[in-house]
């Protein structure tokens, strides 16, 4: 797909902003899924710039990464989104950035590193519910087959589109509910931030 049609599909969608603002980055898809009228993203949303200098163009100060998420042609809200923050406190970045994308009916999932395994909670922020959950399983994609009882077999004869339709539907049904917190109760309920660079090998 080029990146002229890619952009195309998603001009009409709550998509359209983010990609304006140069947000939706390293996608492993951005356009149309295989359910007719969707347009989906799996990549990594930018949520703070680093200041230019001159005409050097700068990674972002701040990812959410393994970003999932869908939204329907001519609708101005996201009706599903995941992601993965190093930290719980970066939740307030992700609902900033998203801002008129968000609906109260759409469902949010953020995986955080430093939140007690197990503990898994809800949090109301910016007029969404955002499901709070521990990284347990490394990736964003294993933790969502893990919550949705999604079988990773059936899933692997699917293209990258269709996995994302799968988990989707699933996300869009999902209704179990969680201890609620205030995200000022959540800062004070996570654990340290870890540096993600320790451990590699320099």
């Amino acid at each position: 797909m080029t990146a002229t049609l890619a952009t195309q599909e998603i001009d009409d969608t709550a998509f359209a902003r983010l990609d304006s603002e140069g947000r939706l980055l390293n996608p492993l898809l951005k356009g149309s899924t295989n359910k007719y009228g969707r347009v989906g993203f799996r990549g990594e949303l930018a949520l703070r710039f680093a200041p230019k200098l001159a005409d050097e163009a700068r990674p972002p100060e701040l990812l959410c990464g393994q970003t999932m998420a869908v939204g329907a042609v001519g609708e101005r809200t996201l009706s599903f989104f995941a992601g993965y923050l190093l930290s719980f406190e970066y939740l307030k970045d992700v609902a900033e950035v998203l801002g008129d994308t968000l609906s109260a009916g759409g469902k949010y999932f953020l995986f955080c590193n430093n939140i007690d395994l197990s503990k898994k909670y809800q949090v109301p922020y910016k007029g969404a519910m955002f499901y709070v959950l521990p990284i347990d399983e490394a990736t964003v994609y294993n933790e969502l087959l893990d919550l949705f009882y999604l079988e990773k077999n059936d899933l692997k004869k699917k293209d990258t589109a269709g996995k994302l339709d799968a988990i989707a539907d699933a996300a869009l049904k999902f209704d179990v509910t969680f201890d609620t917190i205030t995200y000022a109760e959540g800062l004070t309920l996570m654990g340290p931030v870890r540096n993600p660079n320790e451990n590699r090998p320099v």
